[in-house]
């Protein structure tokens, strides 16, 4: 394949690549964690400084495949089109590529500590139904497609950087495992995560996710979240002569109005959202089963419980009140199943972690500060587990997430780009080339 370089570099890349150069280089120190070690260790190192400059002269590339990507469809649990991509992207850089049995594709780069590993992941699937329009179109500076963004910013920026470490011959100390991960979004209930932490176990020591686009966050506490169905059925019937009977739907009705005037505090923050409402088969019918679909979130989990239980407890009032006002209950009663969709469980990074002062070191050394946030991402896993975990944007601008008006904007995404490489390798470390 034939690499063009940038036409029109981003000019503050340009300055700190122009800046990183002029420095002396030695032989720099293997990198365990970054709390208050200098940041010279990674900036005087040339291989480092290398793969920091091939972005820049890749954009075109990079840009390329991210569109490539983005119109491959990849439904959560359909991802597997998607994923047989990425794998050939990541065999090319020489990794030893597999996909496993949760569908995960893992591209392993050995350290010369094989016994320790960090993770750096991006998700494969999108929340849009199969058959949705991906192609992905241009207006202006910007190129617009359903998960252009989310995630395919994020995928672009794993194989990125994953080439970037094998054409500048950086060794890491610890095993890196290059991670596209299945079910992130919605009731995927972040299988691939759990599957890719679990697998392995006590050697894992970081994990750093690309979720999207920007520098400007990052994100350090886990927003835990549960994701319910209730389904109510009855005997269903005809909308005239069966008048009276028991109706799912009206039951439904009257269950959603009781939980959404649940009160809930500002703070900790606490939300609620009713997602899908489903049943039913024509306006003349009864319907005979109905379904609701909730999603809960909260930074405290006791909020989360006690929002868990006031929805419970309002289908079983609403099943109670629609049976208290039914005229005939001769032809069968309602009957109601609550099922857990997802379970996203909360935690946080500590402060004082080796993770965070590894991003910390990266974003002073490319010019930028960032913000901490909590949100609910695949960085929940590890971080419910005591692993020290983030989440980050990849560079460049988006918007419209989840919407079919998504787009993304390119401009300056070395930086974002950059930022996650020197994250990875404070927490991986670099073995120097003469010592190899």
């Amino acid at each position: 394949m034939i690499l063009e370089k940038a036409r029109v570099p981003f000019v503050k890349c340009a300055c700190v690549s122009a800046i990183l150069l002029l420095m002396p280089s030695r032989s720099p120190v293997p990198i365990q964690a970054l709390r208050g070690a200098p940041r010279t260790q990674l900036e005087e190192n040339p291989q480092v400084r290398s793969a920091m400059q091939w972005f820049s002269a890749h954009l075109n590339w990079i840009n390329e495949e991210q569109a490539r990507l983005t119109e491959i469809p990849a439904p959560t649990s359909e991802e597997s089109q998607r994923a047989a991509a990425v794998k050939v992207l990541l065999a090319a850089v020489g990794l030893n590529v597999h996909i496993d049995k949760t569908g995960n594709v893992i591209g392993e780069l050995e350290g010369a500590n094989g016994k320790e590993v960090v993770i750096l992941s991006a998700h494969l699937d999108t929340v849009f139904p199969a058959g949705t329009d991906v192609k992905v179109r241009r207006e202006g500076g910007r190129v617009m497609a359903p998960g252009i963004s989310d995630n395919g910013t994020g995928l672009a920026a794993l194989v990125a950087i994953a080439r970037a470490l094998h054409e500048t011959r950086i060794q890491p100390q610890r095993t890196i495992l290059f991670v596209a991960d299945v079910g992130e979004e919605g009731e995927g209930n972040l299988r691939g995560m759990h599957a890719a932490v679990d697998a392995c176990g006590r050697s894992l020591k970081a994990v750093i996710v690309m979720d999207g686009s920007g520098i400007d966050h990052v994100t350090t506490k886990a927003l835990a979240s549960r994701r319910l169905e209730a389904v109510i059925t009855g005997p269903g019937g005809h909308s005239w002569s069966d008048f009276g009977i028991p109706n799912p739907i009206n039951a439904l009705v009257r269950a959603s109005v009781r939980f959404i005037n649940t009160r809930v505090p500002v703070s900790p923050r606490t939300t609620f959202n009713i997602g899908e409402v489903e049943g039913g088969t024509s306006v003349n019918s009864i319907p005979h089963e109905a379904h609701l679909k909730v999603d809960i979130r909260s930074e405290s989990e006791e909020e989360l419980g006690r929002l868990e239980t006031a929805f419970r407890e309002a289908i079983a009032a609403g099943v109670r009140d629609e049976m208290e006002a039914s005229r005939d209950r001769s032809r069968g009663v309602l009957e109601s199943k609550i099922t857990l969709l997802g379970n996203r469980p909360g935690g946080e990074l500590r402060s004082d972690s080796s993770l965070l002062a590894a991003l910390r070191a990266a974003d002073e050394i490319v010019g930028n500060e960032s913000r901490l946030e909590r949100s609910s991402t695949d960085a929940n896993i590890p971080l419910s587990m005591g692993i020290e975990a983030i989440a980050i944007g990849a560079g460049g601008m988006g918007g419209g997430a989840h919407s079919l008006q998504e787009w993304y904007d390119p401009a300056g995404r070395e930086l974002g780009l950059q930022r996650a490489m020197l994250t990875l390798l404070g927490v991986a470390g670099v073995v120097p080339e003469k010592t190899r």
